[in-house]
């Protein structure tokens, strides 16, 4: 089966997007079947294309323009074209707007299947956005098949356009995120280690991914400070700030706090990161609103205590006081209260992990995950 594969993002580039779509690239190729990603940049000059090979999967960049109309032309111009070099069985898009429409209005032209993807701000803010809403309404309606990987996600989808919605959740490779032991040297490297009170236990509160106003910017910060007051703590920060006003609102957080040991890490590469789930104590994702967040399968897969908003597909992942504990969007208060709740209790803390661990060897496997969306293909009368 020859895929063309459409996303906005993809590994190595930065967050959710990049990884999922990754993953099922390279997840459809180690099954054998022949995955072209066609992407844009801001990296290449319009009309400029570049092709190369990452893992299994042949990844096409192509230069992105100042108007977005233009930069979607070209995208589907592309497609056609390797279309009638090399024929695609199927189309399938990652997120609605851009690669939705555009994966949509190809298949519909080519007469092949196309399959779209929520994944989670395509639905929850991109369809409040009038300059892109006719693109996530011709995807909803003209695609083949529609999957998101959260219930939630599906509902609000269903909102727009009564019809089957797939759900299909992400998958992660237990064989890499898994339970490892803490990294003492990663630790003193990013100054978590407290020299002057070695004999005194700090604990690591941890966060993955680009932190920002959606992912709870202020009540991470806010509850993170109460919560020093009462026990010291380390935040770490695995990934950026993203650059803004969220940057600003962080950078004057710090200096007005400049006794709180709070650590950004940059960039890691996502193969590198159980190293740093090792580190934490606790792992707190207190989002406003999301798809299914890697983020937090990937530190329940490592056995960590997740404490998470009950949105998105967290709904759906997550046992409050069984396999992660919830806390109420926006309430820093309660944020610090859990927190020092399972840091207190280290038997609870290491039953929730066990737990954690065991719900995504059970639910959120990768083979899960590529199976259901080969079966999907099937379904439309793709041969495998």
């Amino acid at each position: 089966m020859k895929i063309a594969l459409l996303s906005e993002k993809y590994t190595p580039d930065l967050g959710g997007l990049a990884i999922s779509t990754g993953r099922l690239g390279e997840s459809l190729s180690a099954a054998g079947h022949d995955v072209r990603l066609f992407a844009p940049t801001v990296n290449l000059p319009p009309t400029i294309k570049q092709t190369q090979r990452s893992g299994g999967v042949h990844v096409t960049r192509f230069g992105a323009h100042k108007r977005v109309d233009d930069t979607l032309v070209d995208w589907f111009e592309l497609i056609v074209e390797e279309h009638k070099r090399e024929p695609f069985d199927l189309i399938h898009a990652y997120f609605l707007p851009m690669a939705g429409f555009v994966g949509t209005y190809a298949g519909k032209y080519l007469g092949i299947p196309s399959v779209v993807s929520i994944r989670g701000n395509d639905i929850e803010r991109a369809a409040f956005d009038p300059s892109k809403f006719s693109h996530v309404m011709y995807a909803l309606q003209h695609a083949n098949a529609i999957t998101t990987n959260a219930s939630e996600l599906a509902k609000k989808a269903k909102a727009f356009i009564n019809r089957d919605i797939h759900i299909i959740p992400n998958g992660i490779d237990t064989e890499r995120f898994k339970p490892l032991e803490k990294n003492s040297v990663l630790a003193e490297a990013l100054g978590l280690v407290d020299e002057k009170k070695k004999e005194e236990r700090k604990f690591v509160i941890g966060f993955v991914g680009e932190l920002r106003e959606k992912k709870g910017l202020a009540t991470l910060l806010s509850g993170y400070a109460q919560l020093t007051k009462t026990m010291p703590a380390s935040l770490l920060i695995v990934g950026e700030v993203r650059e803004g006003e969220d940057k600003k609102y962080f950078e004057e957080f710090k200096t007005a706090n400049p006794q709180l040991s709070i650590t950004v890490t940059g960039h890691v590469p996502h193969k590198d990161l159980p190293a740093y789930y090792s580190l934490m104590d606790v792992f707190v994702h207190p989002s406003l609103r999301d798809g299914m967040p890697n983020a937090v399968l990937e530190a329940m897969a490592c056995g960590k205590t997740v404490i998470a908003t009950p949105v998105g597909g967290a709904l759906d992942v997550i046992e409050d006081e069984v396999n992660g504990l919830f806390v109420n969007v926006n309430d820093a208060n309660e944020l610090a209260e859990k927190i020092a709740e399972v840091l207190n209790q280290p038997e609870k803390r290491e039953t929730i992990g066990r737990s954690a661990r065991e719900a995504v060897l059970s639910q959120y496997m990768l083979e899960k995950e590529l199976q259901a969306n080969l079966q999907i293909y099937a379904s439309l009368g793709v041969n495998l």
